[in-house]
């Protein structure tokens, strides 16, 4: 079974419709969304309702958390003084933009997808997927976690396999757990990646019979890169009264 992992488009649409085109080709079995659908971007009620459409299952990013209760408060670590104003700009006009519908959509998303898995001999893998982390919605898994953090954080979670966003940076860390090992991997942003790439990116991981958690090659992660109209997105930004900053990170990836 191939999975395609996607998170984190804040409202960019061109990137998410080159998201669909790419995945067309990959012949996916099953697709889920990890949040943060909108904010920082001119599209918040195009991109819901793609994902509606689609019936993607989906859960809530932390930015979802607050444009579905139409708060001005995104949840997000701003390490600036600018970067809280300029995120105060974008949280006003993202709860401004959002329908009704589009919004109880937001509301009512699940926190975590829990999937189990029972592929060899009846063990059961446990495929968590979360936003941001299993205790928080807003928690930074960033790929410098000291693995001792990392695995205290999925073994209360009961998760082999863990799938998140939030950070914007994708990366798979292959943790040891006893005689066992547990996968984290961050899926990146399809529309406000910060890893120095502005290309967007997602993550197709293959399960087959003969995957376990023993042996660190038995689960397939493959990090996908796709180009998009920045442009298009990033004049978008330049035409409204969100701050520029936020077109030029689209362009550089950071």
């Amino acid at each position: 079974m191939k999975i395609a992992l996607f998170s984190d488009i804040h409202a960019n649409l061109p990137a998410l419709q080159a998201f669909f085109e790419d995945l067309e080709t990959k012949g996916v079995d099953s697709v889920y969304c990890l949040g943060d659908l909108v904010g920082y971007n001119m599209w918040p009620n195009e991109v819901v309702n793609e994902i509606r459409k689609r019936k993607i299952p989906c859960i809530a990013g932390n930015y979802d958390f607050g444009i579905g209760r139409n708060i001005n408060d995104c949840g997000c670590a701003y390490k600036t003084e600018e970067d809280k104003e300029n995120g105060a700009v974008s949280i006003k006009l993202t709860n401004s933009l959002i329908g009704s519908s589009e919004r109880n959509y937001l509301r009512t998303l699940p926190s975590h997808i829990n999937l189990e898995f029972k592929l060899k001999d009846e063990e059961s893998i446990n495929l968590l997927l979360v936003h941001g982390s299993p205790r928080k919605i807003n928690e930074y898994l960033f790929e410098d976690r000291p693995e001792s953090s990392l695995l205290r954080i999925m073994n209360e979670a009961n998760a082999d396999i863990l799938c998140f966003g939030h950070t914007h940076k994708p990366y798979h860390r292959i943790l040891e757990n006893n005689s066992n090992h547990k996968h984290a991997i961050n899926i990146g942003s399809i529309g406000k990646p910060k890893d120095g790439n502005p290309l967007g990116g997602y993550v197709i991981i293959t399960l087959n019979e003969s995957l376990n958690l023993i042996d660190t090659n038995a689960l397939e992660v493959d990090f996908v890169r796709f180009e998009y109209d920045v442009e298009q997105a990033a004049s978008a930004i330049e035409n409204s009264i969100l701050p520029n900053a936020y077109a030029e990170s689209l362009r550089s990836g950071k």
